[in-house]
């Protein structure tokens, strides 16, 4: 048998508190499985010692939890789960382990987190493939003299082991979210010369950052983060559609000018890394402007539209720091669909009849705006000036 350990896949072993001997006790495994890892979620009733190694023929994970008893049931990888084939479990003198049987070659990393409002104690382990977390299945760009068509980036909020906001019910943001955005991909995928993508189809976490990457990587014309509010009143009802606020313009103008030397391509095809530090800025600030001016546009026109569905929060678009708004050279908007800690909202947001009316509203919104705003180079364009020409 050959061993494979990679860098920073060695015996990961964190120390345990003072009389932290007593017996931990592993409450149960949560499988996220994501198109490009997999995360398995240990619940734990506290801090845990453990040791992870990556192993070869067969390839497998192995965690060793020192002090630990198991639970009775192990949960299985989905059929679809890209990484995971199987999930087994042996005690060894005074550790448990569990071994994660991997259906290819992989890596691995692990990382303890502290509880939250949600969950209590927790070991996290990450299964993925460096290669295949870059790849990503993006449209060519098209030949000379033809069309694309514009695409919109449509981002359900939170995932996997972040449900988001929770309804008096129960009703997790992460799942209603979802209901809606792939309503909204249908919407916008019905008119002709618009192709939206889903930075994700399922249940699984993606970082702020990433869902920008993916949004980039498809080349998008527009960005739509979709989310459902929450507030300690639960009389407190409406929708919202937020642009990026003038603070986190800024902060996030520092940040891509200190890292310009990576930031190749980001505005326009234009790359940062080779410019002196006033034309960068320069640059940078001319991309974020136009990009926070058609934001707010397209913002205005998908308020306009959710009126006509129901009750709005606040009468007019509104601004804040929301990280997952900061590209530079995307238009991004983020609509809280609706209040899921007022318990009338809560149900609404459950119907797949109001989660259709939330899509069209918003699909409506979008397309007025690219009727007047087509990108050139796409179909929505080219028929505009045909229009044009006529008239």
């Amino acid at each position: 048998m050959v061993r494979l350990i990679s860098t920073y896949c060695l015996l990961l072993i964190f120390s345990l508190p003072s009389g932290a001997e007593e017996t931990t006790r592993l409450k149960n495994i949560r499988v996220w499985a994501a198109p490009d890892n997999t995360r398995v979620v240990f619940d734990v009733t506290g801090p845990v010692s453990h040791k992870l190694e990556l192993l070869s023929e067969p390839y497998r994970v192995v965690i060793d939890l020192q002090n630990t008893e198991p639970f009775a049931a192990l949960p299985q990888p989905a059929l679809g789960d890209g990484y995971v084939q199987d999930i087994r479990r042996g005690q060894h003198g005074d550790f448990l382990r569990v071994v994660l049987d991997l259906k290819k070659q992989a890596r691995a990393k692990s990382f303890l987190l502290a509880p939250n409002k949600h969950y209590g104690h927790r070991l996290v382990v990450d299964v993925y493939d460096e290669k295949q977390e870059q790849a990503v299945k993006v449209e060519k760009a098209p030949a000379p003299g033809e069309y694309r068509d514009v695409v919109v980036a449509i981002d359900a909020g939170h995932g996997g082991e972040d449900p988001g906001a929770i309804g008096p019910r129960g009703t997790h943001e992460k799942k209603v979210v979802l209901q809606i955005a792939k309503k909204l991909a249908d919407a916008i995928n019905r008119e002709a010369g618009m192709r939206a993508v889903l930075t994700r189809s399922g249940d699984y976490y993606l970082p702020l950052r990433k869902r920008i990457e993916l949004a980039r990587r498809h080349r998008a014309d527009l960005f739509i983060s979709l989310h459902a509010d929450a507030f300690t009143n639960r009389r407190v009802r409406g929708s919202s559609v937020y642009v990026l606020s003038n603070r986190g313009a800024s902060s996030e103008h520092a940040r891509w000018l200190a890292e310009r030397e990576n930031a190749s391509d980001l505005i326009g095809g234009v790359s940062l890394d080779d410019k002196d530090s006033l034309l960068a800025s320069v640059l940078l600030d001319l991309s974020q402007t136009a990009s926070l001016e058609a934001s707010i546009d397209v913002a205005e026109k998908v308020l306009a539209g959710l009126k006509k569905v129901g009750t709005v929060h606040k009468p007019g678009v509104e601004s804040a720091a929301f990280a997952v708004l900061k590209s530079p050279d995307i238009p991004s908007l983020l609509v809280e669909a609706a209040f899921i800690s007022n318990p009338q909202e809560e149900k609404k947001l459950n119907s797949s009849a109001y989660q259709r009316k939330l899509a069209s509203a918003v699909a409506a919104g979008v397309k007025r705006y690219f009727e007047d705003n087509a990108p050139e180079g796409t179909l929505l364009a080219s028929r505009k000036r045909i229009v044009a020409s006529r008239n």
